[in-house]
């Protein structure tokens, strides 16, 4: 009886199991075999990839063109691409041969050895020219192919800008839901504009060379190699920077030369606020997190540039009289500590005397509490400078990734505080603010005061190159300065340079007038041997007397006597002067 009943238990327990193996196989065969398991999995798409071998010769994936029309974020490469079963039969080898340069037994050796299609993208160090590729097409023998293959760029310029893509199946089923067209394997932006645009960035679909094969690597339905493309002539989309490929260019290997190894530096057009180089230091490494930080929207102490905001205060407040002179024999707090003697306000600015400005400051404040941030705002210090705005059916579109805003006080306590607002008179204490709005309230001063919005982006195109749609030029919103201000803080600016003693004097026999303000600021961190660390900046712009371009480079932790802020800003205005020169 016992036995019975464990038997009748035993053969439950293998039905119930069977069902169950029944219905699972049921589930992947018949009834989610496009959308298995939480992460919608296309079981069909996947098994027929188990018995494909393919070239991919783009991935259908939108990409960034500078502001001429040149790839930023793809290469295409010319390639040969050789299928393993052409050593298997016959095939005009000796055609090839001849065609590529190569020897017949280097064609053969290489075919021996292959599981999956060769992919031959140069011969001798030297890459496959066009009409190599013409002519092993014109053979038309399946197996054997000469293409363009799209590669994503590693090192890629402007690289913390543009950004990065990556499989990320989680991120890309909770931005794209309904999206069901796409594999978990599509990769997405995960920074950078790349993740800004990704929406119009996304693949349609790719292109590639593909041949089907059986258990052992052999081709099913004979030697028919496909060719898969997306015939449509308006995708994928293509985002047109306002970068210029080869100003990016050079301004990366000027910090690379200086080894500026912690900063970097931010190159804008003034007319149209636009950025024409970027570049944040370390150099973008994927597998460390550290590296993605984009320090050039990253808020930090800006020392004595922000001198400019207290001098642009003082002139609309009417304390700036050229008689009236500061005793610079003093520290930022009234204390003996400097030797520059009496200075009026135009030689404090060029030769940075803190105690000018924390005296001027302890007025402003004193007359009027919320009066440095106010002016920090005219300036366009206290907001999201980056293009911001109505795109399709984003209402708050941002072409920047994580921007983050400056700061001015941390405390308004602080304002009632002499030291505090001496420290904040001089970049210090809790003022904050990033290169973009530090190299954007260059431009503004040299627009005579017009506040503008920071464009990356010129427009979105189709992939026959006819416009989607553009990004017009948008103003900030707020007070500005009047133009009487800002012809006065021009005049500084250019003083710092023209000045024997001015903090700028090294830039004084640029091909380029240049104009601009220094800024050493203290971090409050030390080296391993126990040196104190600063922030090193200039900002500034060029022409001074018909300005076209506005700079801001910053050499982040770097002791004293070792930045390389100023070599790197005069090499910077040495290669754009000779950029335009070549262009002309």
């Amino acid at each position: 009886m016992k036995i019975r009943k464990r038997m009748t238990w035993v053969s439950i327990l293998i039905s119930a199991a069977l069902l169950f193996l029944l219905i699972r196989l049921a589930e992947i065969q018949l009834f989610f075999t496009e959308s298995f398991s939480k992460r919608n999995v296309n079981l069909i798409q996947e098994s027929v990839k188990q018995r494909t071998e393919e070239v991919q010769i783009s991935d259908g994936r939108g990409s960034f063109l500078d502001r001429n029309g040149e790839h930023l974020s793809v290469s295409q490469k010319p390639a040969i691409v050789l299928f393993p079963f052409l050593k298997k039969q016959p095939w005009p080898i000796e055609e090839a041969s001849d065609i590529l340069n190569m020897s017949e037994a280097e064609l053969n050796e290489k075919l021996e050895k292959a599981k999956k299609p060769v992919i031959l993208t140069k011969n001798e160090e030297k890459t496959f020219s066009k009409t190599a590729l013409e002519k092993i097409n014109q053979l038309k023998y399946p197996g054997i192919y000469g293409v363009y293959i799209e590669e994503t760029e590693k090192n890629r310029l402007a690289s913390h800008t543009i950004g990065m893509t990556n499989q990320d199946p989680d991120l890309l089923r909770s931005k794209y839901p309904h999206k069901d067209g796409l594999s978990i394997s599509t990769k997405i932006g995960t920074f950078g504009m790349e993740r800004t645009f990704d929406e119009f960035l996304l693949p349609e679909q790719d292109t590639k060379l593909l041949y089907h094969v059986d258990g052992l690597g052999n081709p099913l339905f004979g030697m028919d190699v496909k060719y898969t493309a997306d015939a449509n002539p308006f995708y994928p989309l293509q985002i047109k920077t306002t970068i210029d490929k080869q100003v990016q260019q050079s301004l990366e290997d000027v910090l690379n030369e200086h080894k500026l190894q912690k900063g970097g530096a931010v190159l804008l057009d003034i007319e149209n606020s636009s950025v024409l180089a970027i570049a944040s230091k370390p150099d973008l490494n994927m597998a460390s997190q550290k590296t993605r930080q984009n320090y050039m929207m990253t808020p930090m102490y800006p020392g004595s540039v922000f001198k400019t905001v207290i001098a642009a205060a003082a002139i609309e407040n009417g304390l700036d009289h050229p008689s009236k002179t500061f005793n610079c024999n003093l520290n930022l707090y009234g204390e003996p500590g400097e030797d520059k003697g009496k200075l009026n306000l135009a030689d404090s600015f060029a030769e940075s005397c803190n105690y000018t400005f924390t005296n001027l400051a302890g007025q402003l404040v004193e007359k009027n509490s919320s009066i440095i941030e106010d002016t920090a705002q005219k300036l366009g210090l206290t907001e999201r400078v980056g293009w911001e705005g109505k795109l399709y059916h984003q209402d708050h579109f941002r072409q920047f990734y994580h921007e983050v805003t400056g700061s001015i006080w941390g405390d308004e306590r602080d304002k009632k505080i002499k030291k505090a607002v001496a420290q904040t008179a001089i970049g210090q204490k809790n003022v904050k603010l990033t290169p973009l709005e530090i190299a954007n309230m260059m431009a503004t001063i040299a627009r005579g005061g017009e506040k503008k919005q920071v464009k990356v982006a010129d427009q979105i195109e189709y992939k026959n190159g006819t416009m989607m749609t553009t990004f017009k030029d948008q103003k900030l919103s707020g007070e500005m300065i009047d133009s009487f201000t800002a012809q006065k803080l021009q005049k500084l600016l250019r003083k710092v340079v023209t000045s024997d003693k001015g903090t700028g004097r090294r830039f004084s026999d640029l091909p380029f007038d240049v104009a601009g303000k220094s800024g050493t600021a203290q971090t409050g961190r030390q080296s391993k041997d126990k040196k104190t660390l600063y922030h090193k900046w200039f900002a500034g712009y060029f022409p001074a007397d018909k300005p076209k371009y506005a700079l801001a480079v910053v050499h982040m932790d770097t002791p004293d006597g070792k930045a390389a802020t100023n070599a790197a800003f005069y090499d910077i205005v040495k290669k754009v002067y000779e950029i335009e020169k070549n262009q002309t």
